[in-house]
């Protein structure tokens, strides 16, 4: 085979290697993430990018206040919400405020007043695997009050928004407690 052509093999070889490698990444590590609309204001806003972390939860469990991504399946979208309630935990809204195991929560996230929307008058037992997220603009999220989202199993967890990398003037680390 001549100089040119193993130069050729070399350069095909080289571009599938990091076609390959990029795949992975996207796949196991990480992936961009665009926010769509303004269930996360004031933290996130529509249009913001954000890098999700898919290898984290791997060898953590989530953590109550983590910025989460996770498939909604009806809408064929990803949905951006804050945990709130972990596994084993008893939910319930009242008046405007979040009571975990009878407590009220405190937060600093919350926007707007928190309607109970679907958990009128009840109490949220979570599962060993479930959790119950919130947008942070409690108006207009639609999350785990409604039934059509409920408790998100631990398995539907895509991964931790940790990065916001656009806008550039708002580049940074996403604050999670």
């Amino acid at each position: 085979m001549s100089e040119k052509g193993k130069e050729i093999i070399s350069n095909i070889a080289y571009f599938a290697l990091v076609i390959f490698i990029s795949l992975m990444i996207v796949r196991y590590v990480g992936q961009r993430t665009e926010v769509i609309g303004t269930s996360m204001v004031p933290t996130l806003e529509d249009g913001d990018q954000l890098i999700t972390d898919k290898i984290s939860y791997r060898f953590r469990e989530p953590e109550r206040f983590d910025i989460i991504v996770f498939p909604y399946e009806p809408a064929d979208a990803f949905y951006i919400k804050r945990i709130i309630g972990m596994p084993g935990e008893t939910i319930r809204i009242e008046d405007g405020k979040i009571y975990v195991n009878g407590e009220v929560l405190k937060e600093s996230y919350g926007y707007g007043y928190t309607e109970a929307i679907d958990l009128e008058g009840k109490d949220l037992v979570l599962g060993e695997d479930e959790y119950f997220v919130l947008g942070d603009n409690r108006e207009v999220s639609m999350d785990s009050r409604y039934e059509d989202v409920g408790k998100i199993h631990r398995k539907q967890l895509l991964g931790r928004a940790f990065l916001r990398i656009y806008p550039f003037n708002k580049f940074g680390l996403l604050k999670h407690q």
